[in-house]
Protein backbone atom coordinates (compact mmCIF):
# COMPACT_ATOMS: atom_id res chain seq x y z
CA UNK A 1 0.00 0.00 0.00
CA UNK A 2 2.56 1.94 1.24
CA UNK A 3 4.59 1.85 -2.49
CA UNK A 4 1.22 2.50 -3.95
CA UNK A 5 0.38 5.51 -2.32
CA UNK A 6 4.43 6.78 -2.81
CA UNK A 7 3.77 6.53 -6.50
CA UNK A 8 0.54 8.11 -6.55
CA UNK A 9 1.97 11.06 -4.75
CA UNK A 10 4.89 11.14 -7.46
CA UNK A 11 2.13 10.94 -10.00
CA UNK A 12 0.25 14.07 -7.87
CA UNK A 13 3.78 15.88 -7.99
CA UNK A 14 4.33 15.16 -11.88
CA UNK A 15 0.77 16.30 -12.53
CA UNK A 16 1.01 19.58 -10.42
CA UNK A 17 4.17 20.34 -12.26
CA UNK A 18 2.97 19.45 -15.49
CA UNK A 19 -0.59 21.96 -14.64
CA UNK A 20 2.22 24.53 -13.44
CA UNK A 21 4.10 24.19 -16.39
CA UNK A 22 1.19 24.51 -18.73
CA UNK A 23 0.16 27.77 -16.90
CA UNK A 24 3.17 29.06 -16.95
CA UNK A 25 3.17 28.78 -20.57
CA UNK A 26 -0.23 30.56 -21.20
CA UNK A 27 0.80 33.16 -19.05
CA UNK A 28 4.35 33.71 -21.21
CA UNK A 29 2.30 33.21 -24.23
CA UNK A 30 -0.53 35.71 -23.14
CA UNK A 31 2.17 38.37 -22.19
CA UNK A 32 3.83 37.98 -25.80
CA UNK A 33 0.52 38.59 -27.56
CA UNK A 34 0.05 41.61 -25.27
CA UNK A 35 3.09 42.64 -25.59
CA UNK A 36 2.63 42.29 -29.98
CA UNK A 37 -0.92 43.96 -29.70
CA UNK A 38 0.71 46.90 -27.66
CA UNK A 39 3.56 47.35 -30.11
CA UNK A 40 0.73 46.89 -33.30
CA UNK A 41 -0.87 49.75 -31.23
CA UNK A 42 2.40 51.88 -30.72
CA UNK A 43 3.00 51.76 -34.35
CA UNK A 44 -0.38 52.91 -35.44
CA UNK A 45 0.05 56.00 -33.20
CA UNK A 46 3.61 56.68 -33.76
CA UNK A 47 2.14 56.62 -37.51
CA UNK A 48 -0.83 58.52 -36.87
CA UNK A 49 1.77 61.24 -34.99
CA UNK A 50 4.35 61.33 -37.61
CA UNK A 51 1.81 62.75 -40.48
CA UNK A 52 -0.25 65.20 -38.04
CA UNK A 53 3.28 66.52 -37.33
CA UNK A 54 4.44 66.59 -40.77
CA UNK A 55 1.39 68.62 -41.95
CA UNK A 56 1.67 71.00 -38.99
CA UNK A 57 5.52 71.41 -40.08
CA UNK A 58 4.66 72.01 -43.49
CA UNK A 59 2.11 74.45 -42.93
CA UNK A 60 4.73 76.11 -40.22
CA UNK A 61 7.54 76.29 -43.06
CA UNK A 62 4.47 78.06 -45.04
CA UNK A 63 3.78 80.51 -42.37
CA UNK A 64 7.42 81.22 -41.84
CA UNK A 65 7.68 81.89 -45.69
CA UNK A 66 4.99 84.38 -45.50
CA UNK A 67 6.89 85.74 -42.50
CA UNK A 68 9.93 86.33 -43.79
CA UNK A 69 8.58 88.02 -47.32
CA UNK A 70 6.65 90.24 -45.25
CA UNK A 71 9.99 91.02 -43.49
CA UNK A 72 11.72 91.55 -46.23
CA UNK A 73 8.71 94.42 -47.70
CA UNK A 74 9.06 95.93 -44.07
CA UNK A 75 12.79 96.42 -45.12
CA UNK A 76 12.02 97.53 -48.93
CA UNK A 77 9.07 100.18 -47.30
CA UNK A 78 11.47 101.24 -44.65
CA UNK A 79 14.45 102.22 -47.29
CA UNK A 80 12.16 103.63 -49.43
CA UNK A 81 10.88 106.51 -46.58
CA UNK A 82 9.77 109.62 -46.87
CA UNK A 83 8.57 108.05 -50.71
CA UNK A 84 9.94 110.53 -53.14
CA UNK A 85 9.15 110.60 -57.36
CA UNK A 86 7.02 108.05 -57.32
CA UNK A 87 6.70 107.03 -60.84
CA UNK A 88 3.97 104.92 -62.07
CA UNK A 89 6.02 101.50 -63.07
CA UNK A 90 7.06 101.51 -59.69
CA UNK A 91 3.57 101.62 -58.04
CA UNK A 92 3.48 97.87 -58.70
CA UNK A 93 6.49 97.38 -56.72
CA UNK A 94 5.32 99.60 -54.05
CA UNK A 95 1.91 97.99 -53.70
CA UNK A 96 2.87 94.60 -54.01
CA UNK A 97 5.24 95.23 -51.13
CA UNK A 98 2.76 97.05 -48.84
CA UNK A 99 0.70 93.77 -49.63
CA UNK A 100 3.09 91.63 -48.32
CA UNK A 101 4.05 94.31 -45.37
CA UNK A 102 0.24 94.00 -44.03
CA UNK A 103 -0.74 90.38 -44.59
CA UNK A 104 -0.58 88.17 -40.96
CA UNK A 105 -0.68 84.46 -41.41
CA UNK A 106 -0.91 82.02 -37.97
CA UNK A 107 0.33 78.99 -37.42
CA UNK A 108 -2.89 76.19 -36.76
CA UNK A 109 -1.43 73.45 -35.90
CA UNK A 110 -3.75 70.05 -36.15
CA UNK A 111 -3.79 68.38 -32.85
CA UNK A 112 -6.36 66.12 -33.28
CA UNK A 113 -4.07 62.85 -32.85
CA UNK A 114 -1.32 64.31 -29.69
CA UNK A 115 -4.95 65.70 -28.14
CA UNK A 116 -6.23 62.06 -28.10
CA UNK A 117 -3.29 60.98 -27.01
CA UNK A 118 -2.82 62.71 -24.24
CA UNK A 119 -6.69 62.82 -23.13
CA UNK A 120 -6.41 58.69 -23.20
CA UNK A 121 -4.20 56.53 -21.56
CA UNK A 122 -2.78 56.05 -24.99
CA UNK A 123 0.33 58.09 -23.76
CA UNK A 124 1.47 55.06 -21.76
CA UNK A 125 1.81 52.86 -24.88
CA UNK A 126 4.73 54.56 -26.17
CA UNK A 127 8.07 53.62 -25.66
CA UNK A 128 10.20 55.84 -26.05
CA UNK A 129 10.29 58.40 -22.72
CA UNK A 130 12.26 61.43 -24.73
CA UNK A 131 8.83 61.20 -27.14
CA UNK A 132 6.37 60.52 -24.43
CA UNK A 133 8.03 63.93 -22.57
CA UNK A 134 8.40 66.04 -26.00
CA UNK A 135 4.51 64.99 -26.81
CA UNK A 136 3.41 66.37 -22.77
CA UNK A 137 5.12 69.62 -23.39
CA UNK A 138 3.94 70.61 -26.98
CA UNK A 139 0.74 72.00 -26.05
CA UNK A 140 2.88 74.64 -23.62
CA UNK A 141 5.26 75.59 -26.15
CA UNK A 142 2.47 75.58 -29.00
CA UNK A 143 0.54 78.36 -26.58
CA UNK A 144 3.96 79.84 -26.02
CA UNK A 145 4.51 80.51 -29.71
CA UNK A 146 0.56 81.69 -30.31
CA UNK A 147 1.24 84.13 -27.48
CA UNK A 148 3.89 85.59 -29.60
CA UNK A 149 1.91 85.51 -32.53
CA UNK A 150 -0.35 87.53 -30.97
CA UNK A 151 1.38 89.89 -29.11
CA UNK A 152 3.04 90.77 -33.25
CA UNK A 153 -0.48 91.51 -34.34
CA UNK A 154 -1.14 93.21 -31.59
CA UNK A 155 1.90 95.83 -31.79
CA UNK A 156 1.29 96.01 -35.45
CA UNK A 157 -2.31 96.96 -35.31
CA UNK A 158 -2.33 99.65 -32.16
CA UNK A 159 1.53 100.47 -32.59
CA UNK A 160 1.97 100.73 -37.11
CA UNK A 161 -1.68 100.28 -38.86
CA UNK A 162 -2.73 103.38 -37.67
CA UNK A 163 0.19 105.32 -39.14
CA UNK A 164 0.18 103.08 -42.58
CA UNK A 165 -1.85 105.01 -44.28
CA UNK A 166 -0.61 108.60 -43.45
CA UNK A 167 2.83 107.50 -44.04
CA UNK A 168 3.04 105.02 -47.38
CA UNK A 169 -0.56 105.60 -48.99
CA UNK A 170 -0.55 109.32 -48.39
CA UNK A 171 2.97 110.30 -49.47
CA UNK A 172 2.18 108.00 -53.08
CA UNK A 173 -0.58 110.17 -53.64
CA UNK A 174 1.21 113.26 -53.13
CA UNK A 175 3.92 112.25 -55.63
CA UNK A 176 1.41 110.92 -57.82
CA UNK A 177 -0.28 113.93 -57.97
CA UNK A 178 2.87 115.60 -58.33
CA UNK A 179 3.66 113.75 -61.83
CA UNK A 180 0.35 114.32 -63.09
Amino acid sequence: MENKTGKYFKYAIGEIALVMIGILLALQVNNWNTSRAQKQKEQILLTSLNKEFKANKKQLDSVLSYHVRSKKSNAYLESRLPIKDVKKENLDSLTYHLWNHTSTYTFKPSNGVTNSIMNSSSINIISNNELRQLLVGWNDLLLDYQEEEIHASNNYHTLLKPYEKNIFYGQIKECLQIHE
